[in-house]
């Protein structure tokens, strides 16, 4: 019970009467035998929860807090013993519902697999495999064949090699091309994307020297030509994506830097960051250059990463000439990068579905998500509406709202998709309160809060969550916390 300011503060005599009255470790333990949702826990977690729970008890009566005798029946603290018991065994990696309407979203996982990835991932790791055993000769064999042919497929590059996420397929690129020698970029493409990764700093941790030209806004060729020297050894092009700048600007063509690359002997170099396979400017967003073109343009080597616009696991995608290639497969740093058999079994059965690029779109959740008319995410908000208003009666106003959603993942700054959300207002607590409770379900629901409303945004919503998620929203407004 907590103490209130009717609450008298105990005495010393009562504290210590209270102390003496806290069961022991060993009561609390054989209470809890005979509950059958405590059989399969381990007698450890069970034996720490009852201590961090006696602990708190202790702490509580010693600050004047508890104050009630009756408080510290074994019948009163097992809920609190089994709430913690449950606490303790959840998992600290867990599902979410996504209702923010961010489509690629970092903090949630970034892009979802599709079901046909996700059985090759237990198939990879429910049975043994020939990560690196060649099944033609007998002998030892290279994990990175496994998808190298698949890419070059697709994307028309002569080579191809796999590394742990886009960062890191920077780092190698410049540490083998680049190290000890200056890499020419634009003023304007100096990038920062999440969690503190800066061009430079990647540039600097390879040991290639930064060389800076142009304006913020406008580069010209005529720029990476006054710069080039004996230092000289890779110009470099990193797309923006996770900023844009409009208005007076100006950039080199692919096509114009590579013919002075080639003058000069110099390798031109590309990071897309969320490299696409497919032109999505037919689902109404901007048109960006695809993994396809950009190899077109005869750029001498491209990166981007595996589990943003291409949907797949996270990885970071070297594509390039066989020689350029084959140098940075034998770097030795190679080998710290490189992927696992689970990354190696998602990314392969994803490239498989690229073969079929309609049915890529309608298969792969990032695609399918981005390319799901508005009309059918009205019509999934309006199920949901329906189950609440039936179900929460009048503890929440339920309506429908035109919302954005967006890409996500540091692609398409700017780029909005047209979206359907069902709109919370709770009258039985204030809307900061109904986030954090549906954060604190077995299955957290991730919204936003807008107006002082919560906007469950349907286009990251399954339809084969929304039954799941009406539940959720129905119980804790229901309880009325």
């Amino acid at each position: 019970m907590q103490q209130n300011s009717h609450t008298p503060h105990p005495s010393g005599a009562q504290r210590q009467h209270l102390l003496r009255s806290i069961p022991k470790v060993d009561e609390c333990l054989q209470s809890l035998q005979g509950i059958k949702e405590t059989a399969a826990v381990p007698p450890s977690v069970v034996k720490a929860a009852v201590r961090e729970v006696l602990a708190e008890v202790r702490q509580a009566i010693l600050e004047g807090n508890e104050t009630a005798a009756g408080s510290l029946h074994l019948d009163t603290l097992i809920p609190r013993f089994m709430a913690r018991i449950s606490q303790k065994q959840r998992p600290r990696f867990r599902r979410i519902i996504n209702a923010t309407g961010v489509i690629i979203h970092t903090n949630l996982g970034r892009s979802i697999l599709p079901r046909s990835a996700m059985e090759a991932l237990f198939e990879a790791g429910s049975r043994y495999s020939n990560l690196e055993f060649d099944l033609e000769t007998g002998r030892r064999g290279s994990r990175y064949s496994l998808v190298e042919e698949l890419l070059c497929e697709l994307t028309g590059a002569e080579s191809a090699l796999v590394v742990n996420n886009n960062a890191a397929a920077v780092l190698i690129v410049l540490e083998t091309l680049a190290k000890g020698r200056e890499v020419i970029v634009s003023r304007g493409q100096l990038v920062e994307i999440g969690g503190s990764f800066r061009i430079p700093d990647v540039m600097a941790r390879s040991g290639a020297r930064l060389v800076e030209v142009g304006a913020t806004n406008r580069t010209h060729l005529r720029d990476y030509e006054g710069a080039i020297g004996e230092e000289t050894g890779l110009l470099l092009k990193v797309h923006c994506s996770n900023y844009r700048i409009i208005g007076f600007t100006s950039e080199v063509a692919n096509e114009d830097l590579v013919a002075l690359g080639r003058q000069h002997d110099l390798p031109v170099m590309e990071d897309l960051g969320s490299g696409c396979f497919i032109d999505l400017s037919r689902f109404g967003l901007m048109k960006e250059p695809t993994v396809q073109e950009v190899v077109a343009s005869g750029v001498d080597v491209v990166t981007f990463s595996g589990d943003k616009l291409l949907g797949g696991p996270q990885a970071g995608i070297i594509l390039g000439s066989r020689e350029l290639v084959g140098r940075i497969k034998k770097n030795p740093l190679n080998r710290a990068l490189r992927i696992d058999k689970f990354t190696l079994s998602g990314l392969e059965s994803i490239l498989r579905l690229y073969r079929d690029p309609e049915r890529a779109t309608e298969t792969i959740p990032t695609l399918a998500m981005i390319a799901t008319p508005v009309a059918v995410v009205s019509r999934r908000a309006a199920r949901l509406q329906r189950r609440l208003r039936r179900s929460v009666g009048d503890g929440c106003d339920v309506a429908l709202a035109d919302t954005m959603a967006r890409v996500g993942g540091g692609a398409m700054p700017e780029q909005n998709l047209a979206s359907r959300a069902v709109a919370l207002t709770p009258t039985v607590v204030s809307v900061n309160r109904l986030e954090e409770l549906l954060r604190r379900q077995e299955v957290p629901v991730i919204g936003r809060i807008e107006e002082n409303r919560l906007l469950l945004d349907m286009r990251t919503v399954a339809d084969d969550e929304v039954g799941l998620l009406a539940d959720i929203l129905a119980r804790v407004l229901r309880e009325r916390p």
